[in-house]
């Protein structure tokens, strides 16, 4: 559900915003956008007041939804606004609640990461200039996530 105007984002800006975690692929080939085993169903989403909900949320193991914030018009991977904890599998009516204002039809990222030491405490925290310890999951060279606007 991307729109070509968030495609054309450049994604050398994404690796650095979003703390990826992936060395072995350069930034022409990253992409954005659901994979076969891991997905976020944008279509639908609901809202009452800071709290979104997502029908459906696959990923391959354990892991978090979070929502990353747009700022001057561009992603900031450097902070999110909201996280919630995924069980492996498909999670439906994943609600996730944002804790900043929330403006109908202001952009944001939604995306995975994984828990990567199933300790069940989403670790933002930066082990290099480039990645958190729960890393961004990716399938290939797409990292799972969207640039949405809120409902």
């Amino acid at each position: 559900m991307t729109s070509s105007k968030f495609k054309s984002l450049s994604l050398g800006t994404l690796l650095l915003s979003f703390a990826v975690g992936v060395s072995t692929i350069s930034a022409q080939d990253i992409s954005i956008g659901n994979g076969s085993k891991n997905w976020i169903t944008t279509e639908g989403v609901t809202r009452e007041e800071s709290t979104l909900t997502f029908s459906e949320v696959q990923i391959d193991g354990n892991g978090w939804l979070v929502i990353h914030p747009f700022e001057e018009g561009a992603p900031n991977g450097d902070k999110y606004v909201a996280s919630t904890y995924l069980k492996d599998g498909t999670n439906t009516n994943v609600s996730i609640k944002v804790h900043k204002g929330l403006e109908t039809g202001e952009m944001f990222i939604v995306m995975l990461h994984r828990d990567v030491n199933e300790n069940q405490v989403l670790d933002f925290v930066f082990v290099d200039d480039l990645n958190v310890m729960d890393t961004a999951v990716f399938e290939g060279s797409t990292m799972i996530g969207h640039a949405i606007p809120a409902p």
